[in-house]
């Protein structure tokens, strides 16, 4: 499936479960009901997909960890925060970077409005 529909489709399934839970609830239960939609979907994931870092040869298991990995080409932070920080920015730069892939969305599920909550990153 093209990489754009797929992402269009799991946006609207994170909007979906916004819908029915609302905003004030931790990452993980938006996670888990994320989760539970692509299933019913039929879209493909890893869930907490550790990420890790090549340095000189050097390969290092640090613990880092994608929220969603979707299709093996869309990278998913999930956050349920007051506000998204440049910080957030830069880990899921850093994110799509170290595992080379193109494109990546931010979800805070802490918004009154999902769409104010999704913001999409390309490299």
């Amino acid at each position: 499936m093209d990489i754009e529909k797929v992402a269009y489709r799991v946006l609207g399934l994170a909007i979906e479960v916004h819908k029915n839970l609302g905003p004030g609830l931790l990452e993980s239960t938006y996670e888990s009901c994320l989760v539970w939609e692509l299933t019913q979907a039929g879209i493909s994931f890893q869930r907490q997909k550790s990420l890790p870092i090549y340095y000189n040869g050097l390969v290092i298991q640090t613990g880092y960890r994608v929220d969603l990995l979707i299709e093996k080409n869309i990278i998913l932070e999930l956050k349920s925060i007051e506000k998204l920080l440049p910080i957030h920015e830069a880990q899921l730069l850093t994110y799509l970077k170290l595992s080379q892939k193109r494109l990546g969305f931010l979800l805070n599920f802490n918004v009154r409005v999902m769409k104010q909550g999704i913001k999409r990153f390309v490299l």
